[in-house]
């Protein structure tokens, strides 16, 4: 091999290798901003609306779609759509979307490189023909072992293929949409409860509790030491019960959150 050879082996190389860097660097930048639109609400509708423009814009898709599964296993919803963001409840037939379908029942992602080549796909040629797509990416979203939905991602037939390293990467936006829908739904459930009255409750129960042990503790002293003067007590141990007050207050509201 010639020099001229191996200098022209070695530029292809760095220039392949920098291509990488490249792609490796639009993908954490990615992470980054999803990471800052999740930090910015805790509304489920709004965090996947979020990720799913960030994930459209980011490889220039067809369809960058979010599902959550139905208890029925048979339909889903779609709460997020790139290329429709006003389409956020709509109910779809799995059976209409075999790659849906298997990410959501087998919990593991669904690649299809090429759908003219992939035989499950055969009943949407003519769909996929006017859309112009290339590829479909289906990463479940899962949350302690079980599929609660699944991100749909499209590519155009002229557009670059997804590697596996774009696979990866959305993989871990799944698992951050997890993360993100868990945190969701406790601060909904706690404005729902919070609006029910459930503040009120907790300091109605904290009051009870109160009352309960007050009573409680000078029935049981006054039965042991019998009648006392708080006047005698020297300055430390004022303090000292200052200081119980304060664990007992402590208790009390851990108890009452308890209820």
């Amino acid at each position: 091999m010639t020099v001229q050879a191996v200098v022209t082996e070695d530029v292809e190389r760095l220039q392949a290798r920098v291509r990488e860097l490249e792609h490796e660097r639009k993908h954490l930048l990615a992470v980054i901003e999803i990471l800052q639109e999740l930090a910015g609400s805790l509304h489920i509708v709004d965090i996947m609306q979020a990720i799913a423009r960030r994930l459209g814009e980011v490889f220039g898709l067809d369809r960058a779609s979010i599902f959550l599964a139905e208890r029925d296993a048979k339909t889903a919803r779609l709460v997020a759509s790139f290329e429709d963001p006003s389409i956020r409840n709509y109910v779809v037939d799995l059976e209409r979307y075999p790659e849906l379908r298997r990410a959501l029942t087998d919990g593991e992602t669904v690649y299809i490189p090429d759908v003219e080549l992939d035989p499950t796909m055969a009943h949407l040629k003519g769909a996929f023909d006017t859309r112009n797509v290339r590829s479909i990416t289906v990463v479940p979203i899962t949350w302690r072992g079980a599929s609660i939905g699944a991100i749909m991602l499209r590519t155009f037939r002229d557009g670059p293929a997804f590697s596996e390293a774009d696979v990866r990467f959305c993989q871990v936006v799944a698992s951050l949409t997890a993360k993100a829908l868990r945190n969701a739904h406790r601060f909904e459930k706690l404005q729902a409860r919070v609006g029910e009255g459930g503040g009120s409750r907790a300091v109605e129960r904290e009051r009870v509790a109160l009352i309960g042990f007050l009573r409680r503790l000078l029935d049981e002293f006054a039965a042991r030491e019998g009648p006392w003067s708080e006047g005698v007590l020297a300055r430390a141990s004022a303090e000292e019960l200052e200081r119980l007050v304060g664990v007992a207050l402590t208790v009390l509201q851990q108890e009452a959150a308890a209820r």
